[in-house]
């Protein structure tokens, strides 16, 4: 079996590679993997150091009709991770979230159909549902996108419906909320706090703390990707649901605590634009499928604050030099 997994060099899908090839997924033991990504400032090859000779890395974009048009025939299932993806850069300028994530999309679906690829896996958000009072979305609720960013996303989810029933490609959509673990880009919350406190920085807090996210870790949304992949129906949504709910002040509030900092670290800052203000995942559909978390939050935090605290000369290469505030 031959695997394309593209932005393979970013945070959950260089995870993705790392889980594959050191046999975390044992129905796809011997696949053969090409990786392609465009190595934007978020993406680092070095995430892919520990399974470097087991894969082949292509240079490029997912929005290169050309180079797809060489690359795709020959792999039987392609797994789509790159995007653009941090909400507060979709304010400042929606640009390449539209170019990326919705054009870069439709041209890799093209390449796919062209190819007969096998199996398309697309890789999504919560963020495409908008907000949530109480209680959480299933695979049919209506997507209503708060953020720009969100809405590049939902259009790449409504194009990935659009060519299953079009033209039959063969693809399934997964959705799934924060991540959180190793060699994620020091400009989402968990890895800015981090590297912050622990460099006796301040770290910032919008408006009042009370925005809910449900945390997961990032080797947990993998094995519901690969779930999804090995026996999802194609055209079909799957949720992949965190296993820890909190505001933000009770994310500060544990990441203060890992760090043995204090809250004379925190600083107000106004809140986002558009801000949302609670995510919620029912993910029984997929449960169906046969998969369950395995990480708690407890233990997932303290790995990653470990990783961070051994890690530093990998961050402090990639921490962007003016860290927008996180997720």
């Amino acid at each position: 079996m031959r695997v394309l997994v593209t932005g393979a060099a970013g945070f959950i899908g260089s995870a993705y590679a790392r889980e594959l090839l050191t046999g975390a997924y044992p129905a796809w033991r011997d696949a053969r993997v090409t990786v392609l990504d465009a190595l934007t400032y978020a993406g680092n090859k070095a995430n892919l150091a520990p399974v470097e000779d087991r894969l082949t890395f292509v240079h490029g974009d997912i929005g290169d009709a050309a180079l797809l048009q060489r690359l795709v025939p020959g792999h039987d299932v392609v797994v789509n991770f790159a995007a653009e993806s941090h909400v507060d850069r979709s304010i400042a300028g929606a640009a390449d979230f539209v170019r990326t994530n919705v054009l870069g999309v439709q041209t890799l679906f093209d390449a796919c159909l062209k190819a007969g690829v096998e199996r398309v896996v697309h890789v999504s958000t919560d963020e495409v549902y908008g907000s949530i009072d109480t209680g959480s979305w299933d695979e049919h609720a209506p997507l209503a996108p708060n953020s720009p960013y969100a809405a590049a996303k939902a259009g790449a989810d409504l194009l990935a419906r659009a060519y299953h029933v079009t033209h039959g490609l063969p693809v399934v959509i997964t959705r799934c909320g924060n991540n959180y673990g190793p060699y994620q880009y020091p400009e989402k919350v968990i890895p800015l706090f981090v590297t912050r406190l622990l460099t006796g920085g301040t770290v910032p807090l919008y408006g009042d703390g009370r925005n809910v996210r449900d945390w997961i870790h990032v080797t947990d949304h993998c094995r519901g990707i690969q779930i999804a992949a090995e026996r999802g129906t194609p055209g079909e949504v799957y949720h992949i649901a965190g296993t820890c709910e909190l505001t933000n002040l009770q994310l500060t509030e544990r990441l203060l605590a890992a760090c043995e900092a204090t809250w004379d670290r925190v600083e107000r800052v106004p809140d986002r634009l558009g801000h949302d203000r609670r995510y919620s995942l029912d993910d029984t559909k997929l449960r169906a499928l046969g998969y369950t978390p395995r990480v708690s939050f407890a233990q997932g935090l303290a790995d990653t604050v470990r990783w961070y605290a051994q890690n530093t000369a990998w961050w402090q290469q990639s921490a962007p030099k003016e860290r927008a505030h996180a997720r």
